[in-house]
């Protein structure tokens, strides 16, 4: 995981730490007369924009958790038998095996001081400027932990009262054989991490990742969006798809997407065009039953597909763990030491962990020629 981060200090003055100091109050204005509160104002509105990116991806993502350790029970199915005249029907016996699934945890903190004498004279564009620096990286950090816990195919543990839990990644040839779904049926080799065999994305590939979480049951007859999250390099390449080519499905550009092709009189799209967002992220289509979502945020030459329940829903694939006390959830402001003057030596502090619950319930690709899954660097647990 994501190691602690102790006292990192944020300043405004260009020093790489330490107190903000009266040597770090700013003049009010530019040389040109803009004044500095308005442009604070315009650089906070954009870390909330950005931000709000990130949170739509977390989203849909994610479900919470509060406990440490789930117990995820597989029920075997029951079944009809032929009924006689005279004799009892067999009654339904379950017999139920079961898991256990960890959420590792950690506390991070960001340390943001000053000195009573910078607060005595900074203006509160100054002060806020620390605040969103801090929401930003306290967003970003979260962001990070999610994606870590769907590219990284390494199980990990977590020690829990004394006891090593294991915290898995997707299905990943660990041993671990999947429940049956229908007529499907897995083996302990299952493996949810996957290479193209090719340079460029094609179609089959989002045809192969579409049954890797449909074989499971992650399908829209189960109440399950599935999503394929791209960067512009592989977005660009999943635009030029049509069943012309060979392809199983044309793909069917959002509502205010640029239109590379001319329909017949009379001829329509089938369904209509989805809009231009989902659940708060940038869609730029659709292939067949899958939503494509396009963002710089996710690593060039991975392709990942997540059935997705709705925001914050249970059939989510990670489950991001806060603590079990609802006081310290969330990004906490804690006051220093000198009850006049909490702002001195306060710090931000949160708690937080993953874990992944439904196994099956997203797959990842990386695309290239050969050779085995590796992670993206930027996402790999530390």
């Amino acid at each position: 995981m994501f190691k602690l981060n102790t006292c990192i200090d944020l300043s405004i003055s260009g020093r790489d730490g330490g107190y903000n100091d009266t040597r770090d109050v700013l003049v009010t204005q530019s040389t040109d007369g803009v004044d500095y509160n308005e442009m604070w104002q315009e650089f906070q509105e954009t870390i909330a924009l950005q931000n709000a990116e990130r949170q739509a991806i977390i989203n849909f993502l994610t479900f919470p958790v509060t406990n440490n350790i789930e117990t995820v029970a597989q029920l075997s199915s029951a079944k009809f038998e032929k009924a006689s005249e005279y004799g009892e029907p067999r009654g339904i016996r379950q017999k139920p095996t079961s898991f256990s699934v960890g959420y590792d945890f950690g506390w991070y903190d960001l340390g943001a001081r000053f000195t009573w004498q910078f607060l005595a004279d900074a203006d509160s564009g100054q002060v806020t400027a620390i605040q969103s620096a801090a929401l930003d990286a306290h967003n970003r950090l979260v962001f990070e932990i999610v994606l870590s816990a769907l590219y990284s195919n390494v199980n990990r543990t977590a020690v829990i009262d004394d006891l090593e839990v294991p915290v898995k990644a997707l299905y990943n040839a660990d041993g671990t054989v999947p429940p049956t779904y229908k007529t499907n049926t897995f083996d302990g080799t299952h493996n949810h991490y996957l290479v193209s065999g090719a340079a460029t994305i094609d179609s089959g590939d989002l045809d192969e990742l579409f049954e890797h979480l449909r074989h499971h049951g992650y399908s829209s007859e189960n109440g399950v969006q599935q999503i394929v999250a791209v960067n512009s390099r592989e977005g660009k390449e999943i635009r030029k798809f049509r069943v012309a080519d060979g392809d199983t499905y044309d793909f069917i550009p959002a509502q205010g997407q640029p239109q590379d092709r001319i329909l017949e009189p009379g001829q329509q799209v089938s369904g209509g065009r989805i809009g231009a967002t989902y659940q708060g992220l940038r869609a730029i289509g659709t292939y067949g039953e899958m939503i494509i979502v396009e963002d710089d945020l996710f690593p060039v030459g991975y392709v990942l597909v997540v059935g997705s329940g709705g925001s914050m829903n249970l059939n989510n694939p990670v489950g991001i763990r806060e603590h079990k006390n609802p006081a310290l959830r969330g990004l906490r402001l804690v006051k220093g030491r000198d009850a006049d003057y909490p702002l001195i030596d306060s710090f931000y502090n949160c708690g937080l962990g993953s874990g992944i619950r439904q196994r099956g319930g997203a797959a990842v690709m990386q695309i290239k020629a050969s050779d085995s899954y590796t992670p993206p660097t930027q996402y790999l647990p530390a």
